[in-house]
């Protein structure tokens, strides 16, 4: 799945805030009055235990199931059955619905009434039929709970998923890197820790850009920058409002909670943040010489390109335009430069039940 990068780049607006003084750079647009022993809160790595590795190898045997179709037998327990299902109320009706049966994600047993997906057992493709349920007196719409329906039901098709055991030989044909059940628990493994360490490498890059905004003093912002921001960042909601087919007002109020006017003045702050942050990634660059050449960028493109599931830098490139990744690769840069020097402390008690930062 591929992440969202438009998300990355808005994310550049939620800033938290950590103390730190000493060390200055300047130019005409902003000072920095610490960047070296920042501190920030404490990131630890999570360690990967046993249960972790049974997890993720019960799910890859999970992805590589396949699906059997039956054709000359009634569903049973376990089985997958398509149907097409209506009731006499709203929202009632599905049609080619896939329905495992067991997974109880329908209307379960209650009182006298078997459950809905009980009632499918027994039954042969291109039989239609009745069925009544009683749903919960807890039942999310108050309307609804005790009361008896009858569903009409027909069933399309039904298969079976069949889910492969972990044998060497499953290992050797679904691995490049090992040919044994061992060995493939101890690549899973590998695979988690990297994944572990790469997650606190992301949060420990956000604190320490975050405690570095917090000694950023504007003079002065590039002209027409935060406009810019503005402009951009309203589009993306206008974008998402017009996918919802709603009025940008509607949208604002039924998906966020907030008039237009509070929309604004957060749009205003946020972009502000998101140019304070660019201009200082920028200063400490130049100052530090840590600006990339276009071999390293081009390297670092192919690293994101996989992370966030791209065929091939072009495909990254043409979905997140080239300033969105020299500005990605260059924060990270920055922030890794920031985090050799940085100071962790560890999370007070008071903090962790309050939700404040430490000092």
């Amino acid at each position: 799945m591929k992440k969202k990068l438009v998300a990355v780049a808005v994310s550049l607006m939620a800033v938290v805030s950590l103390a730190g003084c000493s060390g200055k750079l300047s130019n005409d647009n902003i000072t920095i009055n610490k960047y070296k022993g920042l501190e920030v809160e404490e990131v630890a790595t999570t360690e990967v235990t046993d249960d972790d590795v049974d997890a993720q190898v019960q799910s890859n045997l999970e992805a590589a199931a396949t699906k059997e179709e039956i054709t000359d037998r009634a569903v049973e327990d376990g089985d997958t059955a398509n149907i097409n299902f209506s009731s006499d109320f709203e929202n009632s009706s599905g049609e080619n619905y896939d329905l495992t049966i067991g997974s109880n994600s329908f209307i379960a047993a209650n009182g006298d009434y078997k459950g809905f997906e009980e009632q499918i057992i027994g039954h042969k493709i291109g039989e239609t039929f009745n069925i009544e349920v009683k749903f919960p007196e807890d039942y999310q719409e108050a309307e609804m709970q005790n009361v008896v329906k009858t569903f009409s039901v027909t069933i399309n098709s039904i298969s079976k998923t069949k889910t492969p055991e972990l044998t060497d030989k499953w290992v050797a044909s679904n691995s490049e890197k090992s040919k044994t059940v061992e060995e493939y628990k101890k690549e899973v493994k590998k695979s988690l820790e990297a994944d572990n360490e790469s997650t606190t490498t992301s949060t420990l890059r956000s604190e320490v850009i975050s405690s570095l905004l917090e000694q950023v003093e504007v003079t002065k912002y590039p002209d027409g920058e935060v406009e810019d921001q503005v402009t951009e960042m309203t589009d993306y909601y206008k974008d998402y409002a017009e996918q919802y087919q709603m009025e940008f007002a509607d949208f604002l109020e039924q998906q966020l909670g907030m008039t237009e006017d509070d929309f604004n003045s957060e749009v205003q702050t946020a972009s502000e943040q998101t140019v304070k942050q660019k201009l200082a990634i920028q200063l400490i660059a130049d100052k530090k010489h840590l600006t990339p050449s276009d071999k390293e960028y081009e390297e670092e493109y192919e690293k994101l390109a996989e992370d966030y599931g791209y065929t091939d830098v072009d495909s990254l490139k043409e979905a997140a335009g080239e300033d969105t990744l020299k500005n990605m690769v260059l924060q990270q840069k920055v922030a890794d430069y920031l985090i050799e020097s940085c100071v962790q402390v560890e999370k007070s008690d008071t903090d962790e039940t309050t939700g404040n930062t430490a000092e």
